[in-house]
């Protein structure tokens, strides 16, 4: 272990204790057993790692910033909310840190723990692990020794972890679309874009192919469509995959978001195929991708505004010795703009 790289969340994961015994240790307060003190002075020891500032203020002030981890700013999905988020901070009197991991786990972790060892009072994770559909355990566990020195608030699920969710009502959004594309005369629907280990992802998925059935239309596999990731170029590739690879096209496609829409849009434009004319088209985030596309996009919004408070809010109440509920959900609306038709006569 770099010595740089060590922090008193990585002592107090070795030493098989909570951080705040680590920093009782650091600070020379008792209520630590003689077991339990030798292991984490050898440690100390062995890394050369001496108290600072912050680490004496982990037990004791708070700083009046919320850190948030994001995967990637760059996608306006988390760029939204996260102005939301720093509304809500800013009306409670509290400031953000943002950081950047850019969708690499190696980074996620130290930046991770660079922003808790600048003494942020409580946590905000978005995307990334959380989003997983299958827990990464080791992950966690050390998200659980956060979580009994500070509030952490997730976007995803993580299992067996100890902190609070703020969830999207993913099979309330897919439905949705799922009955306005079926009671507009669509039966050929084709889902593009993502990546089936993600939590949402899955969800839609399974919600996808349940509402076919419900309406008795048939599922066809070459009408799910994964491309491994949420960017503009697999939308383009996914799209144009399927083009090649069908020998019918669908009257409707769900982009598993805007992103994806704008490279399935690109990638249609160049088949000379029309949107809606031949093929109609929905996403999900309704960021100001949809708005500003040609045609404007027809997109479900996940209310970012209630989205960006209730994550400050639930963040704040831990914090103030409050007891939120554990999961909460937040209702999404699909909004109507020009890429979607109707197939039904006479409309």
């Amino acid at each position: 272990m770099e010595r740089d790289k060590v922090s008193i969340y990585r002592i107090a994961e070795e030493a098989g204790v909570s951080p705040a015994t680590v920093s009782r240790v650091l600070t020379q307060k008792a209520n630590v057993s003689d077991e339990k003190k030798k292991k984490v002075e050898k440690l100390i020891s062995k890394y050369h790692f001496s108290p600072n500032a912050m680490a004496r203020g982990l037990t004791s002030s708070r700083s009046g910033i919320i850190g948030v981890l994001i995967p990637d700013i760059r996608n306006p999905f988390y760029a939204g909310l996260a102005v939301e988020c720093e509304q809500a901070a800013h009306d409670r009197d509290y400031s953000l840190m943002l950081s950047n991991y850019m969708n690499d786990m190696e980074l996620e972790e130290q930046r991770l723990y660079k922003m808790i060892s600048q003494q942020i009072d409580a946590l905000i994770i978005m995307g990334g692990r959380v989003d997983e559909l299958i827990t990464d355990e080791v992950y966690a566990e050390r998200i659980n020794h956060i979580s009994k020195l500070m509030p952490v608030v997730i976007t995803g699920k993580l299992d067996g972890s100890d902190c609070y969710q703020v969830n999207l009502d993913n099979s309330e959004a897919i439905d949705r679309i799922m009955e306005y594309l079926i009671s507009n005369g669509h039966h050929d629907i084709c889902m593009i874009g993502g990546r089936k280990e993600v939590d949402s992802t899955y969800t839609k998925r399974t919600r996808y192919r349940s509402m076919l059935h419900r309406h008795g239309i048939e599922f066809c596999p070459d009408y799910l469509v994964e491309t491994g990731d949420y960017s503009m170029e697999s939308g383009y590739r996914g799209m144009n995959s399927l083009i090649e690879s069908t020998r019918k096209l669908p009257s409707a496609v769900i982009a598993i978001n805007d992103l994806t829409a704008l490279g399935i849009i690109q990638s249609l434009r160049e088949h000379s195929i029309g949107i809606p004319e031949d093929i109609s088209l929905v996403s999900f985030d309704n960021t100001i991708l949809a708005e500003t596309s040609v045609p404007r996009l027809t997109s479900m919004d996940y209310n970012y505004d209630q989205y960006g408070k209730t994550l400050i809010d639930t963040a704040l109440a831990v914090l103030e010795g409050g007891k939120p509920q554990k999961i909460q959900i937040i209702p999404t609306e699909l909004i109507i703009r020009d890429s979607c038709r109707s197939l039904n006569k006479g409309i």
